[in-house]
Order: C-alpha cells, then sequence, then structure tokens
C-alpha cells in the first residue's frame, strides 16, 4: 500500500501531479457511476476500516513478499458483486478509503525523494477543464476542495503507515498462512475451494503462550486479527450473489475435488 509502488495500482491508469499552472481552471466532479469498479474484486484496506469493512465483505491478505489487507468484493478475478456494470452500489455497504480516495493519490515524483505530491488520473473523468464542478484552485491558491482531498490523502497515508506495521507484527508473529475456503451450498453439488491468498492460522493464534497473546492485545493486533476471522463467514454470501448474477458457475456434482477449485488472482 506504497504511495508509489512500482506498478501502477489498482483502477490507476496513470498519475498526474496537480498544478495551478496546468490546472488552474480545472474542476472536479463526483459521479455515482465507476464502471472501472465493476472488474475490481478486491480493495485495499486500511486497519481502520476493519471494523465497518467486516460487516461487508471478507478481510483476507494479498500474496507475495510484502501482503496487504485486502476487501473482497468478489471471489474470482474481473467479478465485483456488489455493483453493477455501471460502478453503481447494488446496496448500501461501507465504502472503502481507497475508493474514495480515488482519482487522486498522494505520490513520490522523485525515487529518490520522500517528498509526496497531490496527484490524479487524469484517465478518469472526474478531473478535468468542466463547466460544471468544484474548482481545484481559486486564483494561484487550492481552493477548500483541493485543501480538502489534500488532508483526505494524508490522513490514508497516515493510515497505511499503521496498515504497514500491523502487517510487519504479524509477519513476526508468523500468524499468516496460505488461505483455502471451502464454500458449500446447501444442495449436495461440489463445495468450491478458493485459494490465492493470505489469512491468519487460528491453530497458531490458539497455541500462542500467554505473553505473547497478551502483547498482541496490548498493541490492538488481536481486535483486528478477529475482524478479520469474523469476516470470512461472508465469502459464502459473496459466492451466492456470484451464482445468483450469473458471474460464476456452481462447481459440478460428484467431480473430484479440483474440479470445484478457484485462484484469487
Amino acid at each position: 500500500m506504497a504511495s508509489q509502488p512500482p506498478q501502477m495500482p489498482i483502477m490507476y491508469n496513470g498519475l498526474q501531479p496537480l498544478s495551478n499552472l496546468d490546472h488552474k481552471t480545472w474542476k472536479t466532479r463526483s459521479s455515482q457511476e465507476a464502471p472501472f469498479l465493476a472488474k475490481v474484486h478486491a480493495v485495499p484496506i486500511l486497519i481502520d476500516e476493519f471494523v465497518a469493512a467486516q460487516r461487508f465483505y471478507p478481510i483476507v491478505f494479498s500474496i507475495g513478499d510484502n501482503p496487504v489487507p485486502l476487501a473482497l468484493m468478489g471471489l474470482n478475478e474481473g467479478v465485483n458483486v456488489f455493483v453493477d456494470e455501471k460502478g453503481v452500489l447494488l446496496n448500501p455497504a461501507y465504502v472503502p478509503a481507497y475508493l474514495r480516495r480515488y482519482p487522486f493519490m498522494l505520490a513520490k515524483l522523485q525515487p529518490d525523494s520522500d517528498s509526496l505530491s497531490l496527484c490524479f488520473d487524469p484517465t478518469s473523468g472526474l478531473v478535468g477543464d468542466f463547466e460544471e464542478g468544484n474548482p481545484l484552485f481559486d486564483g494561484d491558491q487550492p481552493s477548500e476542495t483541493t485543501q480538502n482531498i489534500l488532508k483526505f490523502c494524508e490522513e490514508f497515508e497516515m493510515g497505511a503507515q499503521r496498515t504497514n506495521a500491523f502487517m510487519e507484527e504479524l509477519k513476526k508473529s508468523d500468524l499468516l498462512m496460505d488461505g483455502e475456503l471451502t464454500l458449500q451450498l446447501s444442495d449436495n453439488s461440489q463445495p468450491a475451494i478458493y485459494r490465492g491468498f493470505r489469512m491468519v492460522d487460528e491453530n497458531k493464534l490458539r497455541d500462542m503462550r500467554g505473553d505473547e497473546l497478551r502483547k498482541i492485545n496490548q498493541n490492538g493486533i488481536l481486535p483486528l486479527v478477529m475482524a478479520h476471522l469474523f469476516s470470512l463467514p461472508l465469502a459464502r454470501d459473496v459466492y451466492v450473489r456470484q451464482l445468483e448474477q450469473g458471474k460464476t458457475q456452481p462447481p459440478p456434482p460428484a467431480e473430484s475435488a479440483a474440479a470445484g477449485e478457484t485462484v484469487i488472482a
């Protein structure tokens, strides 16, 4: 969840620094539609959001050397069961800060500098020289709208730092394991097995020594771990939604377990 990863963050097709010279008359506008979101199945979330997000989404962790928490909006790549094809929410749900921040973000303009600049995705259609919208500049100075955007992005960065620290503690405690979710419908169809993510190992958590358990409770890690674990049963609800929306097929009956296996990419 770094500000400027080697490749573009999900949903962003480019980043351009906001400038009072190049964008003096530009405006930003909101939209109920987010077509780009219709194909996004996993959204990074901050630890500050775990309690709110776990009511709606399964929370898992990405694979790789630097895992991040993810809210699953679908179980298959390119599938989002919470929005329609135009990216409009189908039902009221918590909207992760990562989505609310778009199309803006703080990013490094120089790899060797720690300075972050307010940037935006020029392909979003939400920032431009529009007739209507909220001005980004008041003369040469950032408008109130831009100041609020900047403040939100700064708060997001601070939340990202806390989230990175949380993930480091999980790795130090060796609590993460390769995840697997087996989803069984009420009929006798073959269960669907989802892999390709990481999750907290409940057995290791249960076997932790008292002093270790006390430590992760005192530093606030344990409640976050429990929010993650409590959210996992929601994967079945997401799977059912996929079936109802025709976005996945139930595994065939009387087949081998591998036939129902799906990887969360």
